[in-house]
């Protein structure tokens, strides 16, 4: 008896963990494709979970941090949503790789003109952002999820040092140390133009090698060629040279 309470309270608390942890592997998060390095561009994935059994997503805003404002951010159509993207004036313009910006990104809405995220499932909502800041790890972004019975859950707590999760925690992009090339295409461009370079200076080296070995081939050729009819010439001449000395005696 004691051994199958034990098992039973073993049970019962394993499934409580599972309901508890459960929202905390479900929420909104936010993932770059590929990298996301600072004074960058990137593109980013939002991805948006079902976190119930009888409503759809309907919409999702995403809040953009105002202490490290993006000047730059291009949705990328999805199936299915309308996307807006909110801008706003700055109190204090901000100086960005020699660039002064009077505005920045605030806000990026996506709303389904369908069914939205039907339980069960998730949506990722692309963007590209940038020039990603330099002074700062990671960028937190406030995102708002609103389901078809007009339930609102609000992913906007952040991380504190030292204490476990929270509930219902905003997405968090973190980003890696910044490269020479931001935007990740010049110093390619250069190489190849360098390749270019090189093939057409080592296909060169080899058209004059070629047309050189030719000449040498065909000097060659001519000098032997002369060399042959020179001797025959010589020959000729012997032979005519016996022959008047034969006639010559015979007279």
């Amino acid at each position: 008896m004691k051994a199958s309470r034990i098992a039973a309270t073993g049970v019962v608390a394993a499934s409580a963990v599972l309901v508890l942890s459960g929202p905390a592997f479900a929420h909104v998060s936010v993932q770059p494709e590929g990298t996301a390095a600072k004074g960058g561009y990137a593109t980013v994935d939002f991805k948006v979970p079902n976190e119930r059994d009888k409503a759809s997503t309907t919409k999702l805003e995403v809040n953009f941090p105002a202490d490290h404002p993006l000047s730059s951010v291009m949705p990328q159509p999805v199936d299915g949503w309308n996307v807006k993207v909110t801008k706003a004036k700055l109190d204090k313009p901000l100086e960005l790789h020699g660039e002064k910006i009077n505005e920045a990104i605030t806000k990026v809405t996506w709303t389904a003109d369908g069914k939205g995220i039907q339980p069960g499932y998730f949506q990722k909502f692309p963007l590209s952002i940038g020039a990603l800041p330099e002074d700062t790890d990671e960028l937190v972004f406030k995102a708002i999820q609103t389901y078809s019975n007009n339930e609102v859950v609000r992913w906007i707590e952040t991380q504190k040092d030292g204490e476990e999760e929270p509930e219902a925690p905003a997405p968090v992009l973190a980003l890696s140390a910044a490269t020479d090339d931001h935007h990740g295409s010049a110093a390619s461009d250069d190489d190849a133009a360098d390749d270019t370079e090189k093939s057409d200076d080592a296909k060169a080296a080899a058209s004059t090698s070629t047309t050189e070995a030719a000449s040498s081939d065909s000097s060659d050729t001519t000098a032997r060629v002369l060399g042959v009819v020179g001797i025959v010439v010589g020959v000729a001449g012997v032979a005519f040279g016996v022959l008047a000395g034969r006639r010559r005696t015979s007279a």
